[in-house]
């Protein structure tokens, strides 16, 4: 063997040495990149910007136009012997990224207003394509040495300024909540068909520049076509059948051999494009399409590959673009002058095109505008046609800083535009038929009979989140539904159900009243992330509302039980969840909101064991702990130092629904069935302080108690005259001790309080509680039978009513304490005695409980309540 310099052999050591060498590099650059991604992701997040800007500018801080400029960091993070090692991983990423692309694309879209899209699709095809070849005559003269071919430099800069980016424009429309209106339908068909189309092109201008002779451009392009047919048809009914056969497709999941299948379909597709002088992209972009759209399929498989993918590899590719950008290039005023020329050139043809072409077809102004922006969008598809274009020699460095400029620039002004143009009050949602929730019982004083039995409501959203708060909604909805309200009609004559089945005629008494059928409309939200596989599911969300095993469950229970249930999913952001919430509410006009919420296995044995107050509800000083009674009524489980983010985070949810909701709210805590309670009866405990949320929650007790198994203790508390509690300093230093201030959300107290509405709510109080105390209302007389009305004074009203829910706690009976929420118009404050409990029990009290629950709920949290299920609820605003 010769000497060991001259040693080319790749088990030689000086070649493992390089090896390691190059990896070693390799590793380093990956954690630098992924950091700077990371870091500048946190902040243009948050102003709503695509991933993608984090990713390229990162890449030009750390190229020369930034971080280069330091003498040595080039050499040392990115030495030119390691970048060969550095674009493999990336293109391998780019390779994976395509084939997502092409899962996204599903051509079904294109069937949504064909004749608007179309016509939108080619008008933004056009005059883009017209225009971009215009202008890249000059820019060839300009900046070129002539060594690249005219007619394709021509061709290709007609392609970059007239292609649109999919799939970010896929992220915007999701991110805006555009998806499901019609601006959003429209242009992600017409982005589409435009994508489709702009491939095509690019792969011919590769074809054209890796083709010798006309003759071989030929045979490439006729290669590249016989390929598109057999993936598209023969191979795509085979990878059909294979995943239909291996029972993949009903599952909703690849297994691990379709997964193995797919990765092989993916790379040997990519080879052959890429042999034969296409590229690589083609036919992974190829095999995506080929991938079927049906049970959450694709979701699952881009599940797979997302994390992989999104967080190592294609951060690498992006940088690459960002590393072989030299804005120090761009030095001065012509060739800024054309840099700025691109970018108006090719935002004003989209936007013109596309916003003139959408108001030919009948949308407005506003709309008109949103859909030339975001039709203008370019991002990721630009950047990998540059890239492109750079590796064929038809752009050099300069050319190509210009252009990725360009793409930064048009995709970072694409979201705030868009908002300009077309804010949320004037969005029209697909399908949305607007409707006012049904009034619920009157605030003021002139309540009749008829209108408390017409403010029984038969409306519910239900906003339903994990399989575990199912047990919760059934609960309820079930003790909503009376059974006579499926079986009684008008005398004599038979009801039919839904599907045309004779029911068992039932006379209906003259004294008594029915509840009209319940109708529920189920709402589950999924968190929006950055994740390929959550824009999926934001673009399936009706097929995924079909088959969603939550929402299924539930809606198997509302037939069993003769309820009229529909289903929706929504795919939002986090922050956006009261928002839909609001939306849901008043297209569906329900007339009440339930949020169910369950306590957990473990919390439910402890109280079975523990009749004194939840070890997880409230700690003890002693125990070194600080968790909160929010902790354990959310079911968060969090380190000691998390604890407090996490109340926050779903205070901040429920408050938010309380706080813009145009319906009443009900909050439902339901802590499990025990084996002591077997016979499914239900004995509900209320304290009646006054005020409308108090009133609301008498008239939906009431309405419980039309059910044959639900009695109720309604307890009307009034304070002794003369009464006094802890001195002010005591309760100042118990409040200091135990309480957990937060400010990052607003206290949801509404109205200002005068001495006329508290005169009117005090009025309503009164009339209420005679109507219902002394003669009822006859025609809800079978409630009333279940009904108990007691009246008592107490220096303590907290600490009675306690006392008092205990002792009316039943034997083989589950418990639920009703409690008007009162955080506004509120008869008196118990914030003192509350407070003074907290002292008494050894609790840690957050400042978010109270606030969330109101005063009097809050006191049965802190003090344990047995097992008792707990509702809140606070009446509707008046808008």
């Amino acid at each position: 063997m010769g000497h060991p310099s001259q040693c080319v052999h790749p088990l030689c050591p000086l070649a493992e040495v390089v090896l390691t060498d190059t990896l070693a590099h390799l590793r380093a650059r990956a954690v630098v990149i992924i950091g700077m991604t990371q870091i500048l992701a946190l902040f243009l997040g948050r102003i709503r910007q695509p991933r993608v800007i984090a990713e390229v500018i990162g890449g030009v801080i750390l190229g020369p136009s930034v971080m280069g400029r330091i003498p040595g960091f080039t050499t040392t993070i990115f030495p030119t012997a390691s970048m060969p090692v550095l674009n493999l991983t990336a293109n391998l990423g780019l390779v994976l990224f395509m084939f997502i692309v092409g899962m996204e694309i599903d051509t079904r879209v294109l069937r949504r207003n064909a004749r608007a899209s179309s016509a939108i699709s080619i008008a933004g095809l056009i005059l883009p394509l017209g225009l971009g070849a215009a202008i890249a005559v000059p820019i060839y003269h300009q900046f070129t040495d002539g060594t690249a071919n005219f007619g394709y430099f021509i061709l290709f800069v007609a392609v970059a300024v007239g292609i649109t980016a999919f799939p970010v424009l896929c992220r915007i429309l999701t991110e805006l909540k555009l998806l499901d209106t019609t601006v959003g339908v429209v242009t992600l068909s017409a982005g589409v068909g435009n994508d489709v189309v702009g491939w095509v092109l690019l792969a011919l201008v590769v074809a054209l520049i890796n083709a010798s002779t006309g003759l071989t451009a030929l045979w490439v392009l006729l290669a590249g076509l016989g390929f598109v047919i057999f993936i598209l048809f023969p191979i795509r009914w085979a990878y059909y059948w294979l995943a239909r056969k291996s029972g993949c497709l009903d599952a909703g999941s690849p297994s691990a051999m379709m997964m193995t299948v797919t990765i092989l379909t993916v790379l040997v597709s990519a080879f052959y494009t890429d042999v034969i002088g296409i590229h690589a992209i083609f036919g992974a972009f190829l095999a995506g399409l080929i991938i079927p759209h049906e049970n959450g399929y694709e979701i699952s498989l881009v599940e797979k590959l997302e994390d992989l993918l999104s967080i190592l590899l294609l951060p690498l590719y992006f940088a690459l673009s960002g590393l072989r950008t030299n804005l120090g290039l761009l030095n001065n005023g012509i060739t800024w002058g054309y840099t700025i020329l691109i970018c108006v050139v090719s935002f004003s043809t989209k936007f013109i095109g596309c916003g003139v072409t959408a108001k030919l077809m009948g949308f407005n102004l506003r709309e008109s505008g949103a859909i030339g922006t975001l039709m203008s969008c370019k991002g990721l598809v630009e950047l990998i046609v540059l890239n492109v274009g750079l590796t064929a020699n038809i752009l050099d460095t300069r050319t190509f800083s210009m252009f990725v400029l360009h793409a930064l620039v048009l995709t970072f002004i694409t979201t705030p535009l868009t908002l300009l143009f077309y804010p949320a009050k004037y969005r029209v949602h697909a399908g949305e038929l607007p409707k006012r929730p049904a009034p619920s019982i009157e605030d003021g004083a002139g309540s009749t009979q008829k209108e408390i039995q017409d403010a029984l409501k038969s409306r519910f959203a239900i906003v339903v989140d994990r399989i575990e708060q199912l047990p919760a909604v059934m609960t309820l909805t079930q003790l909503l539904q009376s059974p006579s309200a499926t079986l009684a009609t008008p005398s004599g004559v038979s009801s039919v159900d839904e599907k045309g089945a004779l029911a068992e005629v039932v006379p209906r008494s003259r004294t008594s009243a029915t509840i009209p059928r319940i109708k529920v409309d189920a709402l589950r939200l999924i968190e929006l992330t950055n994740r390929t596989s959550a824009v999926l599911r934001s673009q399936a969300a009706d097929s995924l509302a079909l088959s969603d095993p939550v929402l299924a469950i539930f809606k198997t229970f509302g037939y069993l039980h003769r309820m009229a249930v529909t289903t929706a999913l929504a795919v939002v952001g986090y922050e956006n969840f009261s928002d839909n919430v609001n939306q849901h509410v008043r297209a569906s006009g329900s007339q009440m909101v339930i949020l169910p919420w369950t306590s957990g296995l473990g919390a439910v044995e402890d109280a079975a064991e523990n009749p004194t107050p939840l070890v997880s509800d409230v700690a003890s000083p002693s125990s070194g702990t600080n968790a909160s009674p929010f902790d354990a009524l959310f079911q968060v489980k969090r380190e000691k130092e998390k604890s407090q983010g996490s109340v926050a985070t779903h205070s901040h949810f429920i408050r938010r629904v309380f706080a813009d909701t145009p319906a009443d709210v009900a909050l439902f805590w339901d802590r499990g069935v025990r084996e002591s309670e077997g016979e499914g009866r239900y004995h509900i405990f209320m304290p009646f302080f006054g005020g409308p949320d108090d009133r609301s929650a008498l008239t939906f007790v009431v309405q419980l108690c039309m059910h044959p198994s639900v009695s109720a203790t309604v307890v009307r508390m009034k304070k002794a005259e003369g009464a006094e509690l802890e001195p002010a300093d005591t309760i100042e230093q118990i409040k200091g001790h135990n309480a957990v201030h937060s400010t990052l959300f607003p206290d949801t107290v509404y109205g200002a309080q005068t001495t006329q509405t508290r005169m009117a709510s005090q009025t309503a109080d009164d009339l209420l509680w005679t109507k219902l105390t002394s003669s009822g209302v006859p025609e809800l007389a079978n409630a009333f039978a279940r009904l108990t009305f007691r009246e008592e004074t107490a220096a303590h009203p907290l600490h009675h009513v306690l006392e008092v829910a205990a002792s009316t706690a039943r034997a083989n009976t589950r418990q639920i304490i009703v409690a008007g929420r009162s955080r506004r118009m509120a008869v008196e404050s118990h914030e003192v005695e509350l407070q003074k409990l907290v002292g008494e029990r050894g609790a840690t009290l957050g400042a978010e409980l109270p606030k969330t629950l109101g005063e009097v709920a809050c006191a049965f949290v802190v003090a344990g309540s047995a097992q008792a299920n707990l509702l809140v609820i606070q009446a509707a605003q008046k808008w």
